[in-house]
């Protein structure tokens, strides 16, 4: 199969005289709340479709919908020229229907060609059923290869990163010969390159005459892949982009009556001296090389760089989680022990890590103690938690960070993307923070919940907060970023100053061209 990224027209075809799916003013009423009001849109036969909107928005429920998961209140389905009120999960997987879900859904204890057919796997007959293992892992083999995954079909899913994960997700929907591909967030936790390979085998289903619906909100990856763009608001359409209109600012007016300009916060002041400074660290990741950078008080610097690049594994060793094979980091001129995230935070250097589930929240606990966990000290005494000061801070950072929740006992677990990650920022910020590393601080959170992240960023900065900003976002990473580092396999290929920010000059870094 080959692969393009080119968004081609759609002529009509004999395969295209019925859309593939339809739904006409479907809507989901719950107890005093409309989720979906007279929602209609449609999918072709080899068409992506992309679907944007806040969290809250809608996207969700309507996606339930399609997958059977969820009934209607009212409106029609029609799915292959077949009208339906409703349909079951059966009726939906039936029709070639499948998912693949933002945050990975696999067993860690089996392999990836395990996962991936699991419940199909060729067995070699007979009453025990056992699987016929070199069958399996060939038969998986060419699909790994369409995707450009590089490990192989025997590795244990347990050694696998997240993004590594949701490429595995996405080889799973596509074994089951699917007609219609949900993509929900499916770059949120994939690299550039990645994400450039994602797009290619888009590129490739809608050649193949299978349908995507493409979710996600990064919206200029919706702009590059999309054929068309259905916009939702509050559960209504608020408008559909085609052709020359299909841009992120026209979709960020749609979603959030704002243009794109106002996402990204220009600096009030000018950066101060050095306050961070990450002095020849050798990471275990890459030891054959060195990072050295410095931010300044007031300053957003942002890291950028591709897959295997050391960006993760040096903010990893900056915040003391991993021991660095050599080098040093200094706050404020004063070193910063080694592997001691405990002496990081004392210093006022703090960590907003990637995945903010499994690293950064304790998800079945509650706001207050996710927000209070890293100063319990200064909230006991004699051992014993005082609890009134720990409600206390928490309300405040709350209000401060506009948190939404139904309460401070509210379980982190049940909050949007958006909120956990100002849950993350909450516990750091109460303890008033010198520097602030943040690791892809909007992966997976919607265009307005990222301007409240943006703004909270660049308020740190204005009080003279020294920032690292690790992104894959291209938007991000040149929107809001005073200074662009780049990484390349371990190494720092260059700085650029605002004036030099493009595209071309951010990829050219992280391909190493300088360094040749």
């Amino acid at each position: 199969m080959q692969f393009g990224i080119g968004r081609p027209s759609l002529q009509p075809t004999s395969l295209m005289q019925h859309s593939f799916l339809e739904l006409i003013d479907v809507t989901k009423t719950y107890p005093g709340v409309v989720a979906l009001d007279k929602v209609s849109l449609s999918v072709e036969p080899g068409e992506v479709l992309g679907l944007v909107g806040e969290n809250g928005a809608g996207k969700s429920t309507l996606m339930r919908i399609v997958g059977g998961i969820v009934e209607p209140s009212s409106g029609l389905i029609r799915l292959r020229g077949v009208e339906h009120p409703n349909l079951s999960v059966r009726e939906s997987n039936t029709a070639g229907i499948a998912f693949v879900h933002q945050e990975p859904n696999l067993f860690g204890n089996l392999d990836v060609a395990a996962n991936i057919l699991i419940g199909r796997e060729p067995t070699w007959g007979g009453p025990l059923k056992l699987v016929h293992r070199r069958e399996l892992y060939s038969s998986i083999e060419p699909l790994l290869h369409r995707i450009g995954i590089d490990f192989a079909p025997d590795t244990p899913v347990s050694e696998l990163s997240l993004a590594q994960m949701q490429l595995v997700e996405i080889a799973k929907a596509l074994s089951l010969d699917s007609r219609l591909v949900i993509l929900d967030e499916p770059t949120s936790s994939l690299t550039i390159s990645e994400t450039e390979q994602l797009l290619r085998v888009i590129a490739g289903l809608r050649r193949n005459n299978v349908s995507v619906i493409f979710i996600s909100h990064r919206l200029n990856e919706v702009e590059r892949c999309a054929d068309r763009v259905t916009v939702l608001r509050d559960g209504r359409v608020a408008g559909e982009l085609h052709g020359n209109a299909l841009r992120s600012d026209a979709m960020i007016r749609l979603m959030i009556g704002r243009d794109l300009k106002s996402l990204y916060i220009p600096p009030s002041r000018q950066p101060g001296d050095p306050l961070l400074e990450i002095d020849a660290i050798r990471t275990p990741a890459h030891p054959e090389h060195v990072v050295s950078l410095t931010v300044r008080a007031g300053e957003i610097l942002g890291l950028a760089g591709l897959v295997g690049s050391g960006r993760t594994e040096l903010a990893r060793c900056v915040f003391g989680i991993d021991r660095p094979l050599s080098g040093k980091v200094k706050v404020h001129g004063r070193t910063i022990p080694a592997h001691w995230p405990r002496a990081a935070i004392d210093q006022g250097l703090f960590l907003v890590p990637e995945d903010r589930k499994r690293s950064g929240l304790l998800l079945e606990e509650t706001l207050i103690a996710n927000i209070s966990l890293p100063d319990l000290p200064n909230h006991s005494r004699a051992g014993i938690v005082n609890r009134t000061s720990e409600i206390a801070v928490a309300e405040s950072q709350r209000r401060k960070l506009n948190i939404r929740s139904q309460g401070l006992t509210e379980h982190v677990r049940t909050l949007s993307g958006g909120n956990q990650q100002k849950v993350v920022l909450a516990k750091w910020l109460a303890l008033k923070p010198c520097a602030v590393v943040f690791d892809e601080p909007t992966r997976g959170i919607d265009v307005g919940a990222k301007n409240e992240i943006y703004a909270i960023m660049r308020t740190l900065a204005d009080r003279g907060v020294a920032i690292l900003m690790i992104s894959s976002d291209m938007e991000e990473i040149i929107g809001v970023s005073d200074r662009i580092a780049v990484m390349h396999e371990g190494r720092l290929s260059g700085t650029l100053e605002r004036s030099q920010f493009s595209e071309a000059s951010v990829l050219r870094l992280a391909v190493g061209s300088a360094l040749n």
